[in-house]
């Protein structure tokens, strides 16, 4: 009887405190291929981050801390930015990681575009194919890439790339934090379609 009334009070206490986003959000919804999703964090206090998110020294390489800005000219962004994009139909957020990683959760409203497809796709924002990559407009869509963490050099590289083949870096942002932060904060991940 004692363990259980245990559980109950845990169980309670972990459900007890609402988890929002800021203390005005609770939640967003922004549209993606398959209908609305909302995104909030999960309201179980006492949730922590298991299976691969939860490791913390896989061997550099291929697994190094990657620097704070991927390339000059890109800005920076956190999850309340990156959250932002999401709601701006002009703008993009990229899923830099390869296909099977993004299939197994991603971002609500993410795009799927492994960084080695990146400079291939500019078409896709916009731009015109020349001889030497693309022709890029100084206003083409702002894109925000991630991929799984501050130790993932797959978006780093895909914002490189994309800017060695003719995009304005001005108009790259790269959220750093990834689906580790992404997933340690306790926001929405859903399968990648």
């Amino acid at each position: 009887m004692r363990s259980l009334l245990a559980f109950f009070m845990t169980t309670a206490a972990a459900l007890a405190d609402p988890v929002g986003i800021t203390p005005e959000m609770m939640s967003i919804t922004v549209e993606t291929g398959d209908g609305p999703v909302e995104i909030s964090r999960i309201q179980d206090n006492a949730n922590t981050v298991t299976g691969d998110w939860a490791l913390t020294s896989r061997p550099c390489p291929a697994f190094c801390i990657q620097p704070m800005t991927p390339a000059e000219g890109v800005t920076t962004i956190g999850e309340l930015e990156l959250l932002e994009f999401l709601q701006d139909p002009e703008a993009f957020v990229i899923d830099g990681r390869i296909r099977p990683e993004f299939e197994a959760g991603t971002i609500p409203g993410a795009v799927s575009v492994p960084y080695n497809e990146a400079a291939d796709r500019l078409g896709e924002l916009g731009c015109e194919p020349d001889f030497e990559g693309f022709e890029c407009p100084e206003d083409a869509p702002r894109v925000a890439l991630f991929c799984n963490g501050p130790w993932c050099g797959q978006s780093p590289a895909a914002a490189r790339r994309m800017i060695e083949a003719g995009y304005p870096a001005d108009r790259i942002y790269y959220y750093r934090g990834g689906m580790q932060v992404w997933r340690a904060l306790g926001l929405t991940v859903i399968p990648g379609r």
